[in-house]
């Protein structure tokens, strides 16, 4: 599974390689037709193509030899496996450039074309005196001439490019390989965080429902059929990354109503939802988080309190304000090691992983009243199924 992994990953690489390629053994021969249909005089010489195809076929292989086998001792980084491809570099330069200075025609054959040039020559124009007085060159090839050390350069500017389009390849891998890794460590960490969340939420709605049958035993036979809404949300939605924005407003509906059913009049619990909720998608029980944290802290039975929740939607952003009272006894306080601590903690870690730098929240303490504001982006059920 992993070789085809990487072979599907190298195509867009080897299609590069296919096509510089072809073009290059195409060159010859689009060449030599252009000349053929310019020139009347000059006709498609197969031995010319052949003889270009031959000095590139030499360029082809040893290309392949750094694609295949010294090219990924560069990328894997290994020190050692590094110096041995550049042991193996310098012996495959050094090996060409012989090969290249040993590949030239015999001087007998340079003395013969140099002759060939002065044949041509020994009639110069009667303009030009000094050029029957010129003498023939004599002097034998350089060891190394213009055309070597080019063929050098090409070479290696070859390599060069082989190293340049395998490490742009390899570092989008890599990236790729990150965005995933980064993505399966997000899902690993928001079903930590649901797996924190559901059963310390769940823990303090039983806690209530029981304080609820032990104060009245009327209104608790009431708060079954809430309870029972909260269990199906909690037990079939929760464990969802994201949740229509309607059940989640109906979640905190239901919880709300049920928490009227415990506490009396002197807790004032308000509710105000958007009358118009469109089709968007949020995380389950980011909201009720807060509102269970308000509940915890913010009630107090000695003097009057309230809870204030208002949710809006201003085009595709979630506008979400809890204020209520602060009980002095029991203050809101960030840090883990606090009551609600963990809630609080846990949907700010879940903010930062599915709204990094999009989202705004800011808690404000005064000396009685504690208000939390929430901004997020709405995401459509398209835009969720994508993510």
């Amino acid at each position: 599974m992993r070789k085809i992994q990487l072979a599907r990953l190298s195509r867009p690489e080897n299609l590069i390689y296919t096509t510089v390629w072809t073009l290059l053994f195409a060159a010859p021969i689009l060449s030599l037709y252009i000349r053929t249909a310019n020139g009347v005089s000059i006709r498609f010489n197969w031995h010319e193509v052949i003889f270009v195809w031959s000095k590139l076929s030499l360029y082809l292989l040893l290309f392949l030899l750094h694609d295949i086998l010294l090219a990924p001792l560069l990328m894997q980084g290994d020190r050692h496996k590094r110096i041995a491809y550049l042991s193996v570099m310098a012996l495959i330069l050094a090996s060409f450039t012989i090969y290249q200075c040993s590949d030239r025609p015999s001087p007998i054959h340079i003395r013969h074309l140099h002759t060939e040039q002065v044949d041509i020559h020994a009639f110069p124009p009667p303009d030009m005196p000094s050029a029957r007085h010129r003498q023939p060159p004599h002097m034998p090839p350089p060891v190394i001439g213009e055309h070597d050390i080019l063929s050098v350069i090409v070479l290696i500017l070859m390599f060069v490019a082989n190293i340049g389009i395998k490490a742009y390849f390899k570092n989008m891998e890599d990236r790729k390989r990150m965005y995933q890794l980064e993505r399966q460590n997000l899902s690993s960490q928001l079903e930590y965080l649901r797996l924190q969340i559901n059963p310390h939420f769940f823990m303090n709605t039983l806690n209530n429902i029981h304080a609820l049958i032990d104060i009245n035993p009327v209104k608790a036979q009431e708060t079954i059929v809430e309870l029972s809404k909260i269990m199906r949300f909690v037990l079939y939605e929760g464990n969802n990354q994201y949740v229509p924005l309607t059940r989640e407003l109906d979640f905190i509906a239901n919880y709300m109503q049920l928490m009227k059913l415990r506490y009396t009049d002197n807790v004032r619990i308000n509710l105000q939802l958007p009358h118009r909720i469109p089709d968007s998608q949020i995380p389950p029980l980011l909201l009720g988080t807060f509102i269970e944290n308000a509940f915890k802290h913010g009630v107090s039975y000695r003097r009057e309190t309230f809870i204030q929740v208002n949710i809006s939607i201003d085009d595709d952003t979630l506008l979400f304000t809890c204020s209520n009272t602060r009980n002095q006894a029991t203050s809101h306080r960030m840090p883990a090691d606090s009551g609600g601590g963990m809630g609080l903690t846990n949907v700010r870690k879940r903010l930062d992983l599915l709204y990094p730098d999009t989202y705004r929240l800011e808690i404000h303490e005064q000396s009685d009243t504690y208000t939390v504001l929430l901004t997020i982006p709405l995401r459509t059920p398209a835009a969720t199924n994508n993510t």
